[in-house]
């Protein structure tokens, strides 16, 4: 693991982990069910996390559309998150964009969709009650 030498402190010296240790510190503590966070765990849990990143960025912009022009865009993660079974967790996180206009007419969609199910069943009901 000491072979492994990313990023620079302030004083220009390498350093393993590029992450800053209090802000993942203060993220981990966040938790309930942590109460102390052992110094090997907290720099495991940035290395992973720096890894993950890097990961996820390579693999976004190998498949992405930014490719050409070099440059990795949200949308080549959202669409990494929604067509990857490795990244598919991410899909509530990293949701695609879309057009106000089209989501408001996703929303009428829906509720026409749900107003014609509750007229059936009460149409079921109904005939129900009369048999």
């Amino acid at each position: 693991m000491a072979d492994v030498v990313v990023g620079k402190d302030k004083c220009g010296e390498q350093r393993l982990i590029s992450l800053p240790l209090s802000r993942i510190r203060v993220i981990m503590k966040s938790s309930p069910e942590v109460s102390s966070i052992n110094q090997e765990a907290l720099v495991l849990t940035a290395k992973a996390t720096e890894l993950f990143v890097q990961c996820l960025a390579t693999y976004s912009y190998r498949h992405g559309s930014g490719k050409e022009k070099k440059v990795l865009t949200y949308s080549d993660l959202a669409n990494t998150a929604q067509e990857s079974e490795t990244f598919q967790f991410l899909a509530d996180i990293l949701p695609k964009k879309i057009l106000a206009s089209k989501y408001l007419k996703m929303l009428k969609e829906e509720k026409r969709e749900e107003d014609e199910e509750n007229d059936n069943d009460n149409e079921s009901d109904h005939y129900e009650a009369d048999s």
